[in-house]
């Protein structure tokens, strides 16, 4: 039998290897760490290619400034020509209230004192003629200022009918003074509602019969450079004989604005 013999060196093996590291084995592989590189080269360049270009167009572009424009003459003139509009309109306002405050100025007033029926006549049932004169009264009682009567339109009713109408002549009437003026009016062919005209004749047959009369006027005020207008109406109720002598018999009077 063979028998095997063993040499006391070689008895002894090797020791066995050591594990490596734990941190080679976590090592990263090469291809993502150059993945990784690049991706932070591009995080740190890229807001540096917007900074440098918004640097170049700031340069580029010049800064322009602009002269102050010349306003036009026309313009100027215009804004003075209203401011002087403007203070002549407040001062003549302020002064007219000082005026209507410290003088307190008085309506004019109008009245009848005299009047006479001269004709009335029917041609038919419902067209009748007439002629009517009166006194109109027109005093200023005021005492510290004129007034000139620039519109005076007189109007003859038989109840709401109109049957003549006349204009006046503009006058001046000065303070404290009155004028008396002739109207003659005169009324041709005048339509009246069947009512209307029966009532008339029956006043005609009375011996009483009643007219209205009905003025309006546009009075202007003058105080030296200040005046003002307004206007102003007079109504009166009369009541006469009948013609051709008809005479006033009474009559109502009264002035409004």
């Amino acid at each position: 039998m063979n028998r095997l013999f063993f040499h006391p060196k070689m008895l002894s093996l090797p020791p066995p290897p050591q594990p490596p590291p734990q941190r080679q084995a976590m090592a990263t592989p090469l291809n993502q760490i150059v993945i990784a590189k690049q991706a932070m080269k591009q995080q740190t360049s890229a807001p540096e290619v917007p900074y440098f270009r918004s640097r170049k167009v700031a340069k580029e572009k010049p800064i322009l400034i602009r002269q102050p424009r010349r306003t036009n003459p026309i313009v100027w003139c215009s804004a003075i020509l209203c401011l002087v509009f403007s203070l002549l309109l407040i001062f003549f306002g302020v002064a007219t209230l000082i005026v209507v405050l410290a003088i307190k100025p008085r309506i004019p007033l109008f009245d009848t004192p005299a009047a006479a029926l001269n004709v009335i006549y029917f041609d038919s049932p419902e067209y009748f003629n007439g002629d009517f004169t009166f006194l109109a009264n027109f005093s200023n009682p005021n005492r510290k200022l004129d007034v000139r009567f620039e519109y005076i339109e007189i109007e003859l009713y038989f109840s709401d009918s109109l049957v003549a109408a006349q204009a006046l002549q503009p006058f001046t009437q000065r303070r404290g003074k009155a004028r008396l003026v002739a109207v003659h009016m005169i009324s041709s062919l005048v339509h009246l509602p069947q009512n209307l005209a029966q009532e008339l004749q029956k006043q005609v047959q009375s011996n009483r019969v009643t007219y209205n009369i009905r003025g309006n006027f546009r009075v202007r005020a003058n105080l030296g450079l200040i005046h003002f207008s307004y206007w102003f109406h007079g109504r009166c109720q009369l009541e006469m004989t009948s013609p051709p002598t008809g005479v006033l018999l009474a009559r109502s009077c009264r002035t409004k604005r």
